[in-house]
């Protein structure tokens, strides 16, 4: 059973505000896409709220953030329901449990966290008929990390195939939390591990259009390497306190 920590609010370092840390992170993204010689726009922003109170997420959507991503299932549900009253997007991108599909199936828009057909087959059999498909990316293991999920990139094939003919979702691209890499040049060769995967499967004759992949500490290499949602929560939000 994972515990969620408790949520925290956001905390003003040195007189940084929301706007300015979202004006910041937005100038990185600006900057990166138009290396890569890409439109800016193309890039979506994900801000990940965990562990940091439905204060902080009012703070940041006041200041111009709509779609917050969430790893912790109760702290997601708390935020939304003390936030009804904003009109946003929510992502979840934690691990998934099979006790816990259903409320993610009926509270969110976006999965980004999908690792095996099982989690894949509940969540469409759980979507509500009068909401939207779900939209949803398969967490693709590229590092091969035994302390992470995500699918085996030999079994990502099979898995797509799977998902798409799923009713109730909707099969949009792959997710990717590549090793911590010392430089940008390596940040960008697990990333291009992701985008080939990526391309693999259009070639194949998936529709995907998304790819997520990128945080704080790497979002340019990301970028450049054709992310189209960063998931950003420390330059946003603040260092995170430490859980056990």
């Amino acid at each position: 059973m994972d515990i969620e920590p408790k949520s925290r609010e956001l905390e003003s370092s040195e007189g940084v505000t929301p706007i300015v840390r979202l004006n910041a992170v937005r100038g990185r993204i600006a900057r990166a896409a138009a290396e890569a010689g890409r439109d800016a726009a193309e890039v979506h922003l994900l801000a990940v709220s965990k562990t940091f109170g439905g204060a902080a997420v009012r703070a940041l959507a006041e200041a111009g953030q709509q779609a917050f991503g969430e790893n912790y299932l109760q702290e997601a549900l708390d935020k939304q329901s003390a936030l009804h009253d904003l009109p946003l997007e929510w992502h979840f991108i934690g691990p998934i449990q099979s006790n816990k599909t259903r409320s993610i199936a009926e509270h969110f828009s976006w999965v980004h966290s999908i690792d095996r057909l099982k989690i894949a087959e509940r969540l469409s059999a759980q979507r509500p008929a009068s909401l939207p498909p779900l939209q949803v990316c398969i967490e693709v293991n590229v590092s091969g990390e035994a302390s992470k999920g995500g699918v085996a990139p030999a079994e990502l094939p099979a898995l797509a195939e799977s998902i798409s003919g799923l009713p109730g979702l909707k099969l949009r691209g792959l997710m990717a939390i590549p090793a911590p890499a010392p430089d940008v040049d390596a940040q960008r060769a697990a990333f291009r591990q992701v985008r080939t995967q990526f391309d693999a499967l259009r070639a194949r004759g998936h529709a995907l259009d998304t790819l997520s992949m990128g945080m704080s500490a790497d979002l340019e290499a990301a970028i450049l390497e054709g992310a189209t949602i960063v998931r950003i929560g420390t330059a946003l939000f603040g260092e995170r306190t430490k859980h056990a």
